[in-house]
């Protein structure tokens, strides 16, 4: 099952090649695709040059480059020993992935990890995890499609979200990023708002605009929301969405109900990464009515490729006193 790389000996060394080996000829037929086009896709996104040798492929380039083009190749190929089909949105994806997780080897953000240190890159600023918890959260991010952040206000998990998300988009790893929330307070009276839908709707995602105000220069944060290439809707307008290659966070997530939890989560599309965020201290819905986020905790919880990221009032990045703010409260409450 499976391929083999095979080294090639020091006097082919120089050629910057790698080969790979490929017991099921027939697979291999599939991986390469129709007129070879599987391989010239990854060719062109990895800048490398695929040769096939009987039941092996031979890859030239860049090391680095050989590396993840090699990654990809055995990805696809289990895939056909699953007895899935390869289509073009599947190279996509695998370079996207691959790329995350071998991605020091193409971008130096994911130096980070190694020693110990946190730092997310983005164009206007270097943020810096500041508590364990965040450490976590932050690597759960890159390496999860799906993860979970849940805690108090003012613990960071929307802020360093998008930070992930801003560094994701320019670094290419991503073509979008979509921010959302639930607009509960607006309720029936939204309607009645003055103005169109945006400016009925921003007040409630002012948060999200800080955020990216915060990472990005407004220039080239105003030309990449006119692109549409950064969205910030409310949770009701991701109804009848897919989101393929897209870095999207839903924010306030405790206010969504287990309906709308539902079809945010199954939104999730190839290429893409999701963040839930919320509070469970500070549910907004009516009573009687169950959190999205506290179901979506109960019934994911076991699910693998999903991270749950836990912060309390030490995680608490603001003024001193909100945490205090946040024990005493919790002390009454409990």
């Amino acid at each position: 099952m499976g391929f083999s790389a095979i080294t090639p000996p020091p006097s082919t060394q120089d050629a910057r090649e790698t080969l790979l080996e490929f017991p099921d000829n027939r697979l291999l037929i599939d991986l390469c695709g129709e007129f070879d086009r599987n391989l010239a896709q990854i060719e062109h996104k990895l800048t490398v040059h695929i040769l096939r040798r009987g039941n092996q492929l031979a890859v030239v380039g860049a090391p680095e480059m050989q590396t993840l083009a090699a990654a990809v190749l055995h990805q696809l190929y289990q895939r056909l020993e699953e007895g899935k089909a390869i289509e073009a949105g599947d190279i996509d994806a695998a370079v996207r992935m691959v790329d995350l997780v071998q991605g020091d080897a193409v971008d130096d953000q994911l130096e980070m990890f190694k020693g110990g240190k946190y730092e997310i890159r983005t164009r206007k600023k270097h943020i810096e995890p500041r508590t364990e918890a965040q450490k976590a959260y932050v690597r759960n991010l890159f390496d999860n499609e799906l993860g979970f952040g849940i805690g108090p206000a003012g613990t960071g998990k929307t802020y360093l979200a998008v930070a992930v998300g801003v560094t994701l988009l320019i670094g290419g790893h991503v073509d979008k990023i979509i921010l959302s929330r639930p607009a509960v307070e607006a309720g029936e009276r939204l309607g009645f708002l003055p103005g169109d839908m945006k400016e009925k709707v921003d007040p409630y995602m002012q948060p999200l605009y800080d955020a990216l105000n915060d990472f990005l220069p407004a220039k080239q944060l105003a030309k990449l929301m006119e692109e549409k290439r950064i969205e910030i809707a409310p949770l009701a307008f991701m109804r009848g969405r897919t989101l393929a290659n897209a870095f999207v966070v839903l924010d306030e997530a405790q206010n969504a109900t287990t309906m709308q939890m539902k079809m945010f989560l199954t939104r999730l599309g190839q290429g893409s990464r999701m963040v839930i965020t919320g509070d469970r201290s500070q549910v907004d819905l009516p009573r009687g009515m169950p959190s999205g986020l506290a179901d979506a905790e109960r019934i994911l919880g076991d699910v693998k490729g999903i991270s749950f990221n836990y912060f309390t009032s030490a995680d608490v990045v603001r003024h001193p006193l909100v945490a205090k703010i946040i024990d005493a409260y919790d002390k009454v409450e409990g």
